[in-house]
């Protein structure tokens, strides 16, 4: 009897001992495959993404965010395939810059349109805005490859000249007057290390209404979607998504030179990275409209996002991620 127990009692140990083994393999083959699967992105430049074209055709060299401001206000429109929406999006924002810098001269701005590999004819729409305000006033980088959304974010920020940094959709779906709200937010925060914060625009007040008007799918994986950025990633912001966010030059740097993901859930992962750092973080109430011809494609962009929640995650706490100081990008 004694026997029999004492062999029960080896086995289970010995399945407990196995089993422990077991999940240490692969606990390191998640590792390993993390760590290989982790691609650096690429921060150089192709030749042709130095440059931008001036109004008479001649081409001239794009500025670094590591050199110090000349402006005020910079505006980055990431674009893929927008020829149609982003004149509309163009004239409502230039509308306001002009006036804006006409009632006060000291205001100074620059858009530029980041072209990201458009099949379309989104860099000769954008051109039309080069030759009518000039090139100090709009640039147009155009990217020689695709990267997604976040990229063209990154290469567009990385070439800028503003104080203030904005990122706003090619589509026009925030009103641009709205600038003003993010603005006021950036003002509210009174500690800023090192001069770094954050004002994000934010469509959460609107939710009700979106729900309403969802299918009880998209419902369902849009809240999927909230509670993946809380558990895995960024926490006291509610709307993660909106692409209305203003940074001072100083957070842009610090957050964008972290940046690895390039496609929709870069967001999360920039304010992943400001948590990281501690640096301020508002988010505001802005106006938002639907507009038709959205990139996103429901379940299949909602399901690459959730993946890439997870993999945000677990590739920095497995360190095959780091966050990285302000570096070279030319």
């Amino acid at each position: 009897m004694f026997t029999g127990l004492w062999m029960m009692d080896f086995s289970l140990y010995d399945l407990m001992q196995h089993s422990l083994i077991l999940s240490l393999i692969v606990l390191l083959l998640v590792v390993v495959v993390l760590h290989v699967s982790a691609n650096t992105i690429d921060q150089t430049r192709h030749e042709k993404e130095k440059h931008f074209l001036a109004a008479d055709g001649k081409e001239e060299s794009f500025p670094n965010l590591m050199d110090p401001p000349s402006l005020e206000l910079s505006v980055v429109v990431p674009s893929y395939n927008e020829e149609l929406r982003l004149p509309v999006m163009m004239d409502e924002a230039m509308e306001y810059l002009e006036k804006r810098q006409k009632e006060n001269p000291s205001f100074t701005y620059e858009v530029i349109v980041v072209d990201d590999g458009s099949k379309d004819k989104t860099t000769e729409v954008a051109m039309k805005y080069t030759k009518k305000y000039g090139a100090q006033k709009v640039r147009v980088l155009t990217l020689v490859k695709n990267r997604g959304k976040g990229g063209a974010v990154r290469m567009g920020t990385l070439s800028c000249r503003g104080r203030l940094i904005l990122m706003a959709d090619a589509d026009g779906a925030t009103k641009f007057a709205d600038i003003e709200n993010v603005e006021e937010g950036l003002e509210s925060i009174d500690e800023k290390p090192d001069n770094m914060a954050i004002s994000c625009g934010s469509r959460a007040h609107l939710e009700k209404v979106s729900v309403a008007q969802r299918s009880l799918f998209r419902t369902f994986l849009m809240y999927g979607f909230h509670f993946l950025v809380w558990f895995f990633c960024v926490r006291g912001i509610k709307d993660t998504q909106c692409g209305f966010k203003l940074f001072t030059r100083e957070a842009a740097l610090k957050t964008f030179s972290s940046l690895h993901v390039e496609r929709w859930a870069f967001d999360v992962e920039l304010l992943f990275i400001a948590q990281c750092f501690e640096i301020p973080v508002v988010e505001v109430a802005v106006n938002w409209t639907e507009i038709e011809g959205s990139k996103l494609v429901p379940f299949w962009s909602w399901l690459q996002m959730g993946r890439d929640l997870v993999l945000i995650r677990l590739r920095y706490l497995t360190g095959a991620w780091r966050l990285e100081s302000e570096r070279k990008t030319q």
